[in-house]
């Protein structure tokens, strides 16, 4: 995952405050934990010399109400005299953090990466539709600015929606056949005009998945008249319906449920096209010293970390990503195979590239393998 929006802070001058902080606020109780655990943060960033100024500014950022609802956190990288990164996380990072050093403290932050799951919600009747852009810095689906401006809700236009309780057939005649031709003729012309919006927002905004739910005919023309690259992101989602919004408990957890299944997918798949490289010698190394080479040689095309078992220089690994344009992923224990908890697909190698073959790497088989707890070394 690219995090190009991180330059500003990396190419900075230190020193660096950073901060990773939990600041869900679903409860009063909430609130009240957030203020303690950002008191003790701040008393360590003023142990560290941090200007009260900037606490100051943090201390608004992070305690003031935002847009977004449901658990989620914030991370702050700031020089002495401005805050240079303010980001909204989809969930809040596995641990509060606070650092002032030379460098901003990143790892807190990848370790997220995979809950960053951009998503295009579609609310569909047989007039039209709603649509709201749910980004990983913003991830409330029910709060915050839509980001979609006019195109937020879309109307066909053609109103001839319900046919007539009457029926055709030779008691009626033509009229009535006729009427219920032009209602489904409305029917398709509305989710074409649906269609057409959400075809150029997804060429536009890219996101990672087209949810969409809904009046179930409606539904149905809509993706009959979906674009290839809409129809090829496309989840349908129960539960939802354009007259009462995204307030229903049970869409949003089919929703969290579509995410949390796109989220392990797209980790089996990374992992799945390292081993792949793995096993044909192909374009991929594992191990901290391998890595660090291929950084600073400037073929890494994607960093993967293993949360809970990163280097001890995984800052200065995840900094050399960033200054060469490299991705940067973390995946779960799942990839408990990986060297060192560290590995890297190649842009391109030669003669001069470490071995990326596993085995070949090391006689140390503790460093290939980390022992289940509970199971001895030999």
């Amino acid at each position: 995952m690219k995090l190009s929006w991180l330059t500003q802070a990396i190419d900075h001058d230190g020193p660096l405050t950073t901060v990773h902080l939990d600041t869900t606020r679903t409860d009063p109780q909430a609130v009240t934990e957030l203020e303690a655990r950002w008191q003790a943060l701040r008393s360590q960033l003023v142990d560290d010399g941090a200007p009260e100024g900037l606490l100051a500014d943090i201390a608004e950022a992070v305690l003031s109400p935002s847009a977004v609802g449901g658990r989620h956190g914030r991370t702050i990288i700031a020089a002495d005299d401005e805050i240079l990164v303010d980001r909204v996380l989809p969930v809040p990072p596995l641990e509060d953090s606070a650092q002032r050093a030379e460098q901003a403290c990143l790892l807190p932050l990848v370790r997220l990466t995979p809950y960053a799951v951009s998503q295009l919600l579609v609310l569909v009747d047989r007039a039209g539709a709603d649509l709201h852009l749910r980004a990983p810095q913003n991830p409330s689906i029910t709060q915050g600015p839509n980001g979609l401006g006019k195109d937020s809700s879309v109307d066909g236009g053609h109103d001839v929606l319900h046919k007539s309780s009457l029926g055709g057939g030779s008691k009626h005649g033509w009229r009535a056949d006729n009427y219920e031709a032009r209602v489904e003729d409305s029917w398709e012309r509305n989710a074409d005009a649906v269609a057409s919006v959400v075809d150029r927002i997804v060429r536009e905004r890219d996101p990672d998945m087209l949810l969409v739910s809904g009046d179930v005919r409606a539904v149905g023309l809509l993706k009959d008249a979906l674009g290839v690259e809409a129809r090829e992101r496309l989840q349908e989602i129960p539960g939802g319906a354009r007259s009462v919004g995204m307030d229903s408990d049970s869409f949003r957890e089919e929703v969290a449920r579509a995410t949390e299944q796109l989220i392990a997918d797209r980790e089996r798949q990374l992992l799945s096209w390292f081993t792949e490289h793995q096993g044909r010698d192909g374009d991929s190394v594992a191990g901290a010293a391998e890595v660090s080479q291929a950084l600073e040689r400037g073929q890494v095309q994607e960093l993967i970390l293993v949360t809970g078992r990163e280097p001890v220089d995984v800052e200065g690994l995840i900094l050399g990503a960033l200054r060469t344009d490299a991705g940067v992923s973390s995946v779960s224990t799942e990839g408990a195979d990986i060297p060192d908890g560290v590995a890297a697909l190649l842009r391109w190698r030669d003669d001069a590239t470490p071995s990326n073959r596993i085995g070949s790497m090391s006689g140390d088989a503790r460093r290939e393998r980390t022992a289940p707890v509970g199971e001895e070394e030999g």
